[in-house]
């Protein structure tokens, strides 16, 4: 047939893989070299609808790290970035081995838990201000109500709490996303291998120790990879809750690149930051595909 001997040529082929490239092309590699290019500019309102911009070299990026913000700001994504990886691992591997238990209304209380992770950020942000607030919000309240506090806790606009506050947010936001992987990799481990370490006598805290973790190791290594990116490019829910505020306690690098871009309207200076951040995700993502790599069998 005509349309079989059309499909099976390799013109066609070649035409389908140079679309997709092009679209992968215009899609992604155009904003991520626009944006290196603003980096290494000096942009601003007035000249940026047009592309007779100065060159600055590696101005932006010099600024930035005499900026005495930066190291604020590093700290913060630092701290941000390890303690929601952690958290939201334990807890969806927690939830994901409770789950894996039979018990009545278990597939609703599964499908309670993903709500949350279905939510746009902004709206689980709103949320979380919402509870969090120290004028009628419902965590003060409870902890009042329990005799656990005294008095109101400012958890948005105390310094020494806000970063606290956020973090517990984007934690509860991710640990959703966790447990599905987590669990889709525990479904996946053969019960025969359980069946035979019980007649063995490994209890199951040996069998999680040596059989659940390492048959683990691939999915966690994507998990951890994909945590640490998403957790990295965290904005929405922050900004939300509180502009990276007060004196920029909970500002991260994705908060401040936005402020520096359209609140400074300094657009090199906020494209450099993202072009930073932009390697350290590279990086991620290439330890990630190495780790894969080493996984397989020689």
């Amino acid at each position: 047939m005509l349309r079989d001997r059309f499909l099976d040529s390799s013109a066609i082929w070649g035409l389908l893989v140079g679309a997709a490239a092009l679209f992968l092309g215009l899609l992604v590699g155009y904003p991520i070299v626009y944006n290196l290019v603003m980096s290494v500019q000096e942009v601003t309102l007035g000249n940026l609808p047009s592309f007779s911009r100065p060159w600055v070299g590696l101005d932006n990026y010099r600024a930035l790290l005499a900026d005495p913000l930066f190291w604020l700001v590093a700290k913060n994504t630092l701290i941000f970035t390890v303690v929601n990886v952690a958290a939201q691992f334990v807890l969806g591997l927690g939830l994901a081995l409770y789950f894996q238990l039979t018990f009545p209304a278990s597939a609703f209380l599964r499908g309670l838990v993903l709500v949350g992770w279905m939510l746009p950020p902004l709206v689980i942000g709103a949320v979380w201000k919402w509870l969090l607030g120290s004028d009628g919000g419902f965590v003060n309240y409870a902890l009042q109500s329990l005799g656990l506090i005294n008095s109101r806790i400012f958890w948005l606009s105390d310094p020494g709490l806000s970063l606290i506050a956020v973090t517990m947010a984007n934690i509860w936001f991710g640990v959703p996303f966790n447990m599905i992987l987590l669990a889709a990799g525990l479904a996946g481990i053969p019960n025969d291998i359980y069946e035979a370490a019980a007649l063995d006598g490994a209890g199951r805290g040996r069998r999680f120790i040596w059989i659940t973790m390492p048959m683990l190791r691939p999915t966690i290594y994507a998990l951890l990879s994909l945590s640490t990116v998403y957790t990295l490019r965290a904005f929405d829910l922050i900004y939300t809750m509180t502009h990276g505020g007060p004196l920029d306690s909970s500002n991260i690098f994705p908060v401040w690149s936005y402020r520096i871009s359209f609140e400074l309207f300094d657009f090199g200076g906020g494209a450099a930051i993202a072009t930073a951040m932009f390697v350290v995700v590279l990086v991620v993502a290439l330890a990630y595909v190495r780790s894969v790599n080493a996984e397989r069998p020689t």
